[in-house]
């Protein structure tokens, strides 16, 4: 995965989330994704097939690269045009163990929300 390789001084990544209307049909959608996301989190699917599952992760980690090389990777993977929840084509070992390097520099760095599987 090259994990080791990252470059620390990669430019930071900015997501760019639609917005959604909270009336009628948009608030029934936005109470759907949220439901289970604390505020400053967001979902992303880790996987493929079988093995794939859910993690819920605190926004923070849109700015690491070791992230960014994830999004990078899925990116190549899936295209940038990926609709719906992000896909991390990576194992789920893999990414548990670059989460907890991110964890691990946070705690370093800033307090923050603890990251969990969903």
């Amino acid at each position: 995965m090259g994990v080791e390789s990252v470059d620390r001084n990669m430019p930071s990544f900015h997501l760019h989330l639609p917005h959604l209307h909270h009336h009628g049909h948009g608030r029934k959608v936005a109470e759907a994704l949220c439901r289970d996301v604390p505020k400053g989190c967001f979902a992303i699917l880790v996987g493929q097939g079988a093995e794939q599952q859910r993690f819920v992760v605190p926004i923070i980690y849109l700015n690491h690269p070791l992230f960014v090389q994830l999004l990078k990777e899925a990116e190549d993977e899936y295209g940038f045009d990926q609709k719906g929840t992000i896909n991390i084509p990576c194992h789920v070992a893999q990414f548990q163990y670059v989460q907890g390097l991110i964890d691990k520099d946070k705690q370093h760095s800033s307090h923050h929300v603890g990251c969990f599987r969903a």
